[in-house]
This record gives C-alpha cells, structure tokens and sequence, in this order.
C-alpha cells in the first residue's frame, strides 16, 4: 500500500499542460488538472512560477496541490467565476473528499480591498446606547471610523473552504487579502496545518483567519495571521449557524468528516497572531466544545486577545493556554471586543434560549498589557465552573479611545440587547458566577493617569470557592479606592487576598 500510495503521489500534473496561462484567467485549466490528477487516482498538481488568475477551483481526494516558488493564484474579480454550494464560494472549495493537501511556498492572493468601499464604514444597529457609558457619544453618527470597519460591497466566499473532509494538510504557503474567511475547515477529521502566512486587509470585516467549525482532530503550528477578524477560530456552529440546536443526520450522510457531536482535540502552537477582534476566539455555536490547546502565542495590537464564549445551549470544556504574551487596545469603529487580554462569557445569543457553561480552564504563564480588565463572566443560570490562572502580569494602560470606548462590557452577540454592550466599570480582573476560582501567581498593576472607571485589582461577585495565592496589587490609583479587592457574595478559601 506504501508503495502504491507514493507511486501515486509521484504522478504530476501541471497546470500549462492543461491550458492554464500567466497573467490569464485560468479556472478552466486549473480544475481540468485537479480533475485528470483524481481520476488517475492521484498525484501532484503543479501551479508552477507565474501569476493565474482563477475564479473557483474544486479540489477533489488524492489531490496534493504543489504551489511552486513565484507561483500566485489571483482571484478574479468577477463575481460570477465563483462556484456557488449553499452559499459563494472562494477560491478552493473542497466537499466530501480525503487526502487533500496544498502546499508549497506560493501565493493566494484573493484582492479583498476591490469588494470593500474604502470610502464607507460598515456600521449596523445591534447595541443600545443609551446602557453604553458615552450614550449617544459612543460611535457618533457621521463620523468615520479610521480603525474600521469598511463597507462590504458584494464579494467572493470564503477563500478555502474544506467540508466533510478527512485528512487535510495545508503547508508553507501565503494568503494575501481575503474578502471573507481565509480558511474555513468544517465537520471535518484530520487536519494539519503550519507554516502559513495570512495578510489580510485590517480594515475589512470578517476577514477571519483560520476557522474550524465542528472539526476534530487539528494540529496549527508556526502561522503568522494578521486577520480583520477574528485569527484563529473554534465553532460549534451547525449549517444554519442561526438556529438553535443540531441535528447528526447531515455530517452521517457524508463518507468523510466528524461523525460526532463534538468540535474538539485541536492544538495550536507557535504561532503569531493580529486581529481587530480576537486572537483567539472559542465558541458559538451549536455543537459542544472540547479539549483545545494552545502554546506559545504572540497576540499583538489586537482588540480582544483570548475568548471564550459559551453563547449557545452547548457547553465548552477542557481549555488550556499556556506560554502567552497578550498585547490588547480598543479600537474604533464597529469591532466586537473593548481590550480584554481574556474574556470569559456564558450568556446566550438567542432570545429565549439556554446559554452553555464553561467548564475546567487553565491559564498559565500570560504576560498582557491591555486596555481593559481579564473578564469571567457566567450568569446565575449558567455557572462557570474550575477556571484557573497561574502566573500571570497584567498591566493596565491607558489608550487613545479609552474615553471614547472604554469603561463597558462587550458581550456581543448577547440577548438581550441591553447585555450586548453595556456601561461598566473596570477591575483589573472581574469574575461574576463561577464555582471553583483559581488565581496563583498574580501581578497586577496600572498605567498612569487612567480614569476612574477602572478600580479594583480583583472583583468577584457570587463566587463559590475563590481561592487566592501570591495575588498582588493595588486599585487604580486614579480610582482614590484604599482597598484593592472587592469580594460580594463571595465565599474564598485561605489565603484571603
């Protein structure tokens, strides 16, 4: 089998051969070469040095797409070159397929900025501003954003999409410029992925990284994503990502994929992360969320740079971070997050409906300088339970919008809408709703000249087993508060803090 498998991966099939050419619309060319390299069984499809321009390109099982040094693959901008499934697609689209990989040090360079109106800001109604601290002065009418977000024009899907697929293997090569999602992985099994790098355009919404959706079995190293959106995603999203509940019967009607329930065993290490949301995003979704690493991260002049978000009635579980340095500021514009390092948050985004838990989380050796406190928030109907954190460094700083954007809770997307953004103040750490608080090894300190509204070193509120050693720090010293820690309803075990 060995020997069948490799004699398979040697065959090759270059795209010139079929008619593909530099600097010409070549769609057509390209998927007759994936497709003659699936039906001979396998092999190696070469984009070998030069620029081809493509629309959408289906990639098929036994296909290993070779994108050699020099070679880019440009998207069209004509809207009808991409494919459509149950939504427009991108670039590559790869559905019910194994061993399918793309590698190689080439170019995916998908000209995100001509499908956004560099003039325009993309702005909708989704808060109350009459519960946010600067009331109608929070993002005032007219005015425009120069962090973003820009207004999306009609575009491209997302740029790589792999559904229902089992053993994928993406390797050394560079996305430039997506419109939507760069990668999307979804209800699939098997997936290796290290060495990329993706530029995205900072100022575009949704430009998200990498994103598993109910997909298990991952393993990112050594990428590099700077993403105008959130830059590596975990999602238990279902198909209809807008309605609660799911249902097996569509991921079993598939050969490949996840065939269970759950997103989880993902791993993501040595990587270094820009994002106008957040770094790392965990949650959402219908799906439960499970036993997820992450190691050695650089999060950077990100607007959020850690959350977790049990938003729906599924649970997530079995988290740790460990080895993180965190970077955070507000931006302006319409971008949800407000500067936390981390953020916690069990609150449900539907109307009427249960929101999950977060359960046994660990973090472990963070160093953040923020704009705004680390966030544990769980509700009385939806506790969080055994969260810890092992040396950590806050620093807390003061920015150009902490006035504008500061002193509130962003729980985006949240019902009701009253909960989505909200006007509070800021401790360097606040906890509301969990049982079983760890903190060891805390170092908190303050910027000059904050305002106010940021207080305590530590808050809790309706905390069951807060446990407490070598926690340090003052209040704000703006704040003119003498005691450094507030504790209601809280129950703490020796030492106290």
């Amino acid at each position: 089998m060995l020997l069948v498998t490799a004699a398979l991966k040697a065959q090759t099939f270059n795209i010139l051969d079929y008619g593909a050419k530099p600097g010409q619309k070549s769609t057509m060319a390209i998927q007759k070469a994936v497709n003659a390299c699936h039906e001979a069984g396998g092999g190696t499809v070469v984009v070998p040095a030069g620029k081809f321009i493509t629309g959408t390109i289906e990639l098929k099982s036994y296909v290993h797409l070779q994108l050699q040094q020099g070679s880019i693959l440009e998207g069209s901008l004509d809207l009808s070159d991409y494919s459509e499934s149950f939504r427009r697609n991108g670039i590559f689209y790869c559905y019910d397929a194994e061993e399918v990989s793309v590698t190689g040090p080439g170019v995916i360079h998908a000209r995100g900025k001509e499908f956004l109106d560099t003039t325009k800001n993309h702005v909708y109604d989704e808060f109350d501003k009459s519960v946010v601290r600067q009331g109608e002065d929070y993002m005032p009418t007219g005015q425009f954003y120069s962090d973003g977000p820009l207004k999306k024009l009609p575009k491209p899907g997302q740029t790589m999409t792999f559904y229902h697929c089992s053993n994928i293997t993406l390797k050394d090569f560079t996305i430039k410029d997506t419109p939507s999602w760069a990668i999307r992985v979804a209800y699939s099994d098997g997936i290796h992925i290290s060495g990329l790098s993706i530029y995205n355009n900072l100022m575009a919404p949704n430009s998200d990284g990498i994103h598993f959706t109910t997909s298990r079995n991952a393993v990112v190293s050594d990428c590099d994503i700077r993403a105008g959106d959130d830059a590596i995603i975990v999602t238990g999203f279902s198909l209809d990502e807008e309605t609660p509940g799911y249902d097996l019967k569509a991921q079993n009607l598939r050969t490949y994929g996840n065939k269970t329930a759950y997103a989880e065993n993902i791993s993501v290490t040595n990587c270094q992360l820009q994002s106008r949301s957040a770094g790392i995003r965990i949650g959402y979704g219908q799906h439960p969320i499970r036993r997820c690493t992450f190691n050695n991260i650089n999060i950077y002049e990100s607007n959020r740079g850690i959350g977790v978000f049990a938003h729906d009635a599924s649970d997530i579980e079995d988290l740790v971070f460990s080895n993180f340095t965190i970077q955070t500021r507000l931006h302006n514009g319409q971008w949800w997050g407000n500067g936390e390092p981390i953020h916690l948050s069990a609150i449900s985004r539907f109307s009427g409906e249960p929101a999950g838990t977060i359960r046994r989380v660990q973090f472990n050796n963070i160093l953040a300088t923020s704009e705004h406190g680390i966030l544990v928030y769980g509700q009385e109907s939806s506790v969080l339970e055994n969260i810890s954190f092992t040396n950590i460094d806050l620093k807390i700083v003061s920015g150009r919008e902490t006035l504008a954007y500061g002193g509130n809770f962003d729980l985006r997307p949240a019902s009701p809408i009253a909960k989505q953004l909200f006007e509070h103040d800021i401790p360097a750490i606040y906890a509301q709703y969990v049982d079983n608080l760890r903190f060891n090894g805390i170092s908190v300190s303050w910027g000059d000249d904050l305002p106010q509204f940021f207080t305590y070193a530590l808050e809790c509120d309706y905390v069951k087993s807060l446990q407490t050693q070598q926690l340090s720090g003052t209040a704000n010293p703006s704040s003119g508060l003498e005691n450094p820690f507030r504790l209601k309803n809280t129950h703490y075990l020796n030492p106290k803090p």
